[in-house]
């Protein structure tokens, strides 16, 4: 048995061990990998996904600028049971630093964006809604090409988020009262 790999138990690695791992194994081009309360999850990015990305990410650009600091599937660890999580798109505050590694903290964040995928729409809901809301970012939309509707959820108390809006695809997203300062329109996007 000398080709098996010693493993330790989840709960004696670190975020860090977790990803080195992750980094040896042969993810499949165009998934995004995450890892959600010490859990593995794997998403297959769709044309419809990086299509709703894309349009949000061109009106933030062209309300806040070319300059913002603006990621998409990048790691944020975040407190909580082994969360690294890679949002579909974040936007950092422009004062912010990242740490020695590279990577920016929780309460760095102004605004993060999940578009929902089939297999992970759970997590987008539960785990990730809670730790962004524990973490006080200031505002989180959700995205769901499948009902054609947003969530936004803004104003953190508490370890929740005071206000949560739904939209329907085709009305515009208030973030006036939130650090981006936008409405962000959502005629365009696609529907899976």
């Amino acid at each position: 048995m000398t080709d098996r790999i010693e493993m330790t138990e989840p709960d004696e690695l670190t975020l860090d061990e977790l990803f080195e791992r992750l980094e040896r194994m042969p993810v499949p081009e165009g998934y995004k990998v995450e890892i959600v309360e010490g859990s593995v999850h794997m998403s297959p990015q769709r044309w419809t996904h990086w299509e709703i990305i894309r349009k949000v990410l061109r009106q933030l650009e062209n309300h806040l600028g070319e300059a913002a600091v603006i990621g998409s599937d990048v790691r944020i660890d975040f407190p909580g049971n082994l969360n690294g999580f890679a949002p579909d798109l974040v936007k950092i505050a422009d004062d912010a630093t990242p740490d020695a590694r590279g990577r920016f903290a929780p309460q760095d964040i102004e605004f993060v964006v999940e578009v929902v995928s089939r297999s992970t729409a759970a997590n987008d809901y539960g785990p990730k809604l809670a730790t962004y809301a524990s973490s006080s970012v200031p505002a989180y939309l959700i995205v769901d090409p499948y009902i054609g509707r947003c969530r936004l959820f803004t104003h953190p108390k508490d370890g929740g988020y005071g206000r949560d809006l739904t939209v329907d695809f085709g009305e515009q997203v208030d973030l006036s009262d939130t650090p981006v300062g936008l409405t962000l329109s959502t005629e365009n996007f696609p529907r899976d």
